[in-house]
């Protein structure tokens, strides 16, 4: 009963893993939970009119996903959705296993495969350094004007120029040679230039070609620090994240179902900022053009305008922390933050000073996509490579009323969704980007170690077994088979945890597998020397069954429990293959203790158990 009870759910839960899988392309909505019929109904009219022919549509809560017959109609189909649907959903690159329905409903899918084994998703990102050395120059400016305020330098402002560097006014010659000695002493890594235009006194500031440097490299580097913290929320396997020339990441993500959530997570440059509500001026007169001074308009999701203070309160830098949920009372999806110490002190002071008011959260990302000619090709620049624009998203999530002193924790709410909540979080959590990445290149990527060392792989696998199979058969004979029929139920049975547990299997997991096959006959070789030692010794054949298997339980297990040991230790202290390997020796020893002790016990007593038997065929 027990052996049944694990061999049939074993069997059940490995088949999965020989139906392979097909180019897909996924579509998600950017901010719903799930897709809804009438996203499944244009997708599908939008193929027809494109003469598509899937192998299949379905709708489910990753949104809507296309099965297609080859890379060539995938990249057909994605280019062709993209331009139909907008900006308003993201479209993927995926590979959906080719499992049966029936098969996902009662839990049962292949498990992931690594980029040397099936290959992945690709996603080639580049870097804005632009927007680096823009976002230094506006903290530039701050640092300017609370140092020269605490100068006593009088000054008629400080602003970034349009055509770059930063530009500081001066009504007379004493403040700006005296500015010029301060910056020169406190700010040295900062050029300054005189000007004088249209009898007006200025100096422009401009950061130093080795500071620039610095910044954009740095830029880059954090770049990569927060797009491996972004694929560590997402769950992925063995991920590869290298930097590639001066300005450009690339990520490859393998056994990912879920690309189109992967593709708006990586690429998404998202923050929020807090601001207060200016409720002592009026929103009409402000929207005829008199905005007040300090001030500016800002739009809601549902399109109504809102008049907030330019001043941040604090900003997603001082956001250390941030979980998603619902809320208790309304059932509406949340995002619960925690600040650091520098953001609860402003919190705390803020809201205290501002009981009765609101405060609004803006959510700002910034978004990038290839500009298309009227035909839906893309624009190509002179190098020919596609011209992209921008565009800068900032709309205000929510604006409640404080009701009371605000501390550490504060909640958003106005989200439209639970996964948007998720998202928001995980893109909190996982820190800023230092500069906006656009995608440049995304494709599904065929095995990194050739197909050729691939079949070399699974090959090992097989002529291992083989041999095994052979050896037991000619030295111990009935009960050689029993043992290879243990080993290849112990093969089962190691794929078959892989696919529960959604493993990724990489080469060194067929490694790891290759060496199971060796030692897993271990434990029966032990059995069948110890029955061969009390047949030896005159006992009957059913005693010898009887005390081969007891005796040799306890060296089974010793053996198999410090072998054991050594995995999981090169699982807690290794990386990326050694992790694999590890995981599926694990696996591979757990099964065939089981496969060895009780399998072949249940073969054995079927075969000669209830009968009088005078020899063995060992």
């Amino acid at each position: 009963m027990v052996l049944g009870a694990v061999l049939v759910p074993g069997l059940f839960y490995a088949l999965p893993n020989i139906f392979g899988d097909n180019p897909g392309v996924q579509i998600r909505a950017a901010r719903t939970t799930a897709a809804d019929t009438q996203l499944f109904d244009r997708v599908q009219g939008i193929l027809n009119n494109e003469s598509v022919e899937p192998l299949g549509i379905t709708l489910g809560e990753n949104g809507v996903r296309v099965r297609l017959a080859t890379t060539e109609d995938q990249l057909k189909t994605r280019d062709v959705l993209q331009q139909e649907l907008g900006r308003g959903y993201t479209t993927a690159l995926t590979l959906l296993p080719s499992t049966p329905e029936w098969f996902e409903r009662l839990g049962a899918a292949p498990m992931y495969l690594g980029l040397d084994l099936r290959g992945g998703v690709h996603f080639l990102m580049e870097v804005d350094l632009e927007s680096a050395l823009v976002r230094a120059e506006d903290r530039y400016v701050d640092t300017l004007r609370s140092t020269l305020r605490e100068q006593q330098v009088r000054y008629v402002y400080v602003r970034r120029s349009d055509s770059g560097g930063i530009e500081v006014k001066f009504r007379d010659d004493e403040n700006r040679e005296k500015a010029e000695d301060i910056i020169s002493e406190e700010l040295r890594e900062l050029s300054i230039v005189n000007i004088e235009r249209d009898g007006e006194l200025y100096i422009r500031i401009d950061i130093g070609e080795d500071v620039a440097e610095e910044l954009q490299q740095f830029a880059v580097e954090q770049n990569m620090v927060a797009l491996r913290n972004r694929i560590d929320e997402l769950g992925v396997a063995e991920p590869v994240v290298q930097k590639q020339g001066d300005n450009r990441i690339v990520i490859q993500l393998p056994g990912v179902q879920d690309t189109a959530r992967a593709k708006r997570i990586l690429g998404r440059t998202a923050t929020l900022e807090i601001h207060l509500v200016n409720e002592d001026h009026d929103l009409d007169t402000a929207l005829s053009g008199a905005v007040p001074p300090g001030s500016r308009i800002y739009y809601l999701r549902d399109g109504s305008p809102i008049l907030l203070q330019k001043r941040i309160v604090y900003s997603g830098d001082n956001i250390v922390d941030a979980a998603a949920s619902l809320d208790t009372q309304t059932g509406g999806p949340i995002v619960t933050l925690s600040l650091d110490a520098r953001g609860a002190a402003i919190n705390q002071r803020v809201t205290g000073e501002n009981v009765g008011r609101r405060m609004g959260v803006v959510y700002i990302e910034s978004r990038s996509e290839v500009k298309r000619n009227e035909d839906g090709s893309a624009v190509l620049d002179e190098s020919g490579n596609p011209v992209r624009t921008k565009q800068l998203i900032e709309e205000v999530i929510t604006a409640p009323v404080i009701r009371e002193q605000l501390g550490r924790r504060f909640q958003i709410e106005g989200l439209d969704s639970v996964t948007e909540a998720r998202d928001l979080a995980l893109l909190l959590r996982a820190g800023a980007l230092a500069a906006p990445i656009d995608i440049v290149e995304e494709r599904t990527v065929g095995p990194s170690l050739g197909q050729q060392n691939i079949l070399q792989g699974l090959r090992s696998v097989i002529v291992g077994f083989v041999l095994v199979l052979g050896f037991m058969i000619f030295y111990y004979r009935l009960f050689g088979i029993v043992a290879n029929i243990a080993l290849a139920l112990n093969l089962v049975l190691i794929v078959a945890a892989l696919s529960l547990l959604q493993a990724t299997l990489t080469l060194p997991g067929v490694a790891g597998i290759v060496l199971t096959v060796g030692i897993a006959v271990d434990s029966n070789v032990l059995i069948f020397e110890r029955i061969r030692e009390e047949l030896r010794n005159r006992n009957t054949p059913q005693t010898s069954i009887h005390v081969g298997y007891d005796r040799a339980f306890s060296t089974i297990v010793d053996a198999n429990i410090t072998t054991l040991i050594a995995a999981i230790v090169l699982f807690n202290f290794g990386t990326g293959p050694i992790k694999g390997f590890a995981v599926t020796l694990s696996i591979g020893i757990l099964m065939s203790m089981f496969t060895a002790i009780l399998g072949t016990r249940v073969v054995v007593n079927l075969i000669y158990g209830g009968r009088r038997v005078s020899k063995l065929a060992i």
